[in-house]
């Protein structure tokens, strides 16, 4: 893809799933990767696979909850590199205590939904603040793309605090690719669909796995690797009048939503 060759990306969240299918994706291209996650292991284990397959990459732990953690991975970046030119918010708490705990509203936890937005979005906006700050003081403007989710688009009887966050994510992509387009920034927004990894799918009982591929008019289960190409178009030049979206990289769910 244009543009990415020798690019300095932070990938927030991408010690698994979605977040490493990226790091390694972008590396690919020829960027340089800060691969941030609070699981230490998974982002160190990324970042080997890209450094063996000759790209460059730094693990850095992270926390989405924590303000001078979400600092510290965009000053990573640009210590490392000696700057920032796009973001990929990934990370989200898909815990079984937080996402686990989030039932129907009558059931609702005050203290699941707080912990929700303080990751999914406030985290968000905190990185996405630091890597603006950099951006505009480089004058080079730069790219973001934030990771949404179609549960903000359809009804579920559960998970109202995490459809809502996400939901947010979109609102706050807007924002920014409003206020600071005109100075070079890009923002854009992901919503996948039902994306699981391969040991995920083989785990799944078959009467599960048939009633969420139905779902989908590509009668499949979205891979990492579909949201790993989507953002990593969206953060290349290839993308450079594409702004202030959303896109849905969904296998078609949203004809039943």
């Amino acid at each position: 893809m244009k543009g990415l060759q020798g690019k300095r990306m932070v990938v927030a969240g991408g010690g698994s799933g979605i977040g490493a299918a990226t790091a390694e994706r972008l590396a690919g291209e020829g960027a340089r990767i800060i691969v941030g996650d609070i699981n230490l292991a998974g982002a160190m284990a990324t970042a080997e696979r890209i450094a063996s397959g000759g790209g460059v990459a730094k693990a850095v732990h992270f926390d989405l909850a924590e303000q001078h953690s979400t600092e510290a991975l965009i000053a990573a970046c640009v210590s490392e590199f000696g700057g920032i030119d796009g973001l990929a918010n990934v990370g989200a708490d898909l815990s079984p205590q937080t996402m686990g705990a989030d039932t129907d509203l009558l059931g609702m936890s005050v203290e699941i939904w707080q912990r929700t937005f303080r990751v999914n979005v406030i985290g968000y906006a905190l990185t996405c603040q630091a890597a603006i700050r950099n951006f505009v003081r480089q004058g080079s403007g730069g790219a973001i793309v934030n990771v949404a989710s179609e549960a903000a688009n359809i009804g579920e009887d559960t998970r109202p605090a995490y459809a809502a966050s996400k939901a947010a994510v979109a609102a706050l992509t807007r924002h920014i690719a409003l206020r600071w387009g005109p100075e070079g920034v890009r923002c854009n927004s992901v919503a996948p669909g039902i994306v699981l990894s391969a040991t995920a799918i083989e785990q799944m009982p078959e009467d599960f796995k048939q009633k969420w591929l139905m779902l989908t008019t590509v009668r499949r289960f979205g891979r990492p690797d579909d949201l790993a190409s989507t953002i990593t178009f969206l953060l290349s030049e290839d993308a450079g009048y594409i702004h202030g979206q959303v896109w849905h990289a969904n296998g078609g769910s949203h004809f039943y939503g």
